[in-house]
């Protein structure tokens, strides 16, 4: 596949320690998806593209955090500002190690971070916007910005985070190109990931693997 690398981007989603192996909600084989994102973005650099990652970067007692409310993860509540929040596990919480990208992703050629999810009683999924719908995190005014049509999109969680941000960017007007080797998924509930991966292929997402990109 032909990418016209001066007008795409490659958009890494969450690659942190607390969605990895180990992490306080860990994803089986998380980690995994460095090795590829990293030859991607060697790939985008060399040849003039932006790489852009993002960071949940939530505050002591988030409001997505199950434990702030005394429930247990998995249940779901409603929020001043969003109804059906999922509740979960606390995870990348700022500035600690869990909230660190993960150590085999190579950080040199990315050109923009993006923290999502910093205001304590809103929970943020996509990279574009918080789950309100409405608050912007300012990527698609960068994006616009630069004149960025293509957005190759990696990282995690398939069913979670990357599926919103692929949404996003394919409604904002992009063409979205999701690499399955450089995606982990949650799966909660079960069949979640294949119902994501369903869906963003009938809104017009190209799901191919990473080799298949021209380098």
């Amino acid at each position: 596949m032909k990418i016209d690398y001066s007008t795409s981007a490659l958009l890494i989603v969450d690659l942190q320690n607390d969605f990895c192996p180990g992490g306080a909600l860990a994803i089986q084989d998380g980690d995994a998806i460095a090795e590829p994102l990293n030859r991607l973005s060697s790939i985008f650099a060399a040849k003039g593209g932006r790489v852009i990652a993002t960071q949940d970067w939530h505050p002591a007692s988030h409001a997505s955090f199950a434990s702030s409310h005394g429930k247990a993860p998995g249940e779901i509540i409603d929020l001043p500002e969003v109804k059906g929040q999922f509740l979960w596990p606390d995870h990348c919480i700022e500035g600690t190690l869990g909230a660190d990208f993960h150590k085999k992703l190579n950080l040199n050629p990315v050109n923009l971070i993006i923290r999502k999810g910093f205001r304590k009683e809103l929970d943020s999924y996509s990279a574009f916007f918080e789950n309100d719908r409405l608050t912007s995190t300012g990527l698609d005014a960068y994006l616009k910005g630069l004149n960025i049509k293509t957005l190759v999109i990696g990282g995690l969680a398939t069913d979670y985070c990357v599926y919103y941000s692929a949404v996003d960017a394919i409604n904002l007007g992009y063409t979205v190109i999701l690499p399955l080797d450089t995606v982990k998924g949650v799966n909660l509930p079960p069949g979640s990931v294949e119902k994501a991966l369903n869906e963003l292929e009938k809104l017009g997402a190209k799901l191919i693997e990473s080799g298949e990109i021209d380098g």
